[in-house]
């Protein structure tokens, strides 16, 4: 599951990987330590290399420091490409509950609601999503279309409905839907 933030990569990734009866992993979750700190390089890699090497999981996260590792072994890559706009209403809707709320989101991290207007795309989410957002839909609609990629197969995920539809295709049978072959997984 690849996209911009706020897109829904992880909300779809979680129910795919219910209905397949996969492991999910939220990258964020490995990456951010205590603090915002950042996993050192080396150890992320050896992590999510360990985390590949099974059967059959849905990853979410577009991190570049392992999308070689992730790529190599995933069968689908489900990207989100929604419209701008959509995100980053979305990504401000899901910043504004979990601020007030005070939910942890991995490792004691939370979002602070201070952030949300600075300008620094390091610090604020909304800004991230906004001018992230033109980068993410390049490299993976180049990514669909690399013939050196033909192995993967590209799922893009322009709109909720098509979220709903992809969702509606998995019946968790070895095999269905994506992700559904030994050895692989979705990304």
């Amino acid at each position: 599951m690849v996209g911009n933030s706020g897109s829904g990569k992880t909300t779809l990734g979680r129910a795919l990987a219910e209905r397949l009866g996969l492991p999910f992993v939220e990258l964020d979750s490995i990456y951010h330590q205590a603090d915002w700190q950042p996993l050192e390089r080396e150890e992320f890699r050896a992590r999510v290399a360990a985390m590949v090497a099974g059967d059959g999981w849905v990853l979410d996260g577009s991190y570049s420091a392992v999308r070689d590792l992730i790529w190599a072994r995933a069968d689908t890559i489900v990207y989100f490409d929604l419209p701008r706009l959509t995100a980053t209403r979305q990504v401000l809707v899901r910043t504004l509950r979990r601020g007030l709320t005070r939910q942890e989101l991995w490792n004691g991290n939370r979002e602070q609601l201070r952030n949300l207007l600075r300008l620094d795309p390091e610090l604020s989410i909304l800004r991230w999503t906004w001018i992230r957002h033109e980068k993410h839909r390049r490299r993976y609609r180049e990514a669909a279309a690399d013939p050196q990629l033909s192995h993967i197969r590209f799922v893009r995920i322009a709109s909720r409905t098509d979220a709903t539809r992809l969702l509606s295709t998995v019946s968790g049978a070895p095999g269905d839907g994506p992700g559904g072959g030994p050895g692989g997984g979705v990304a």
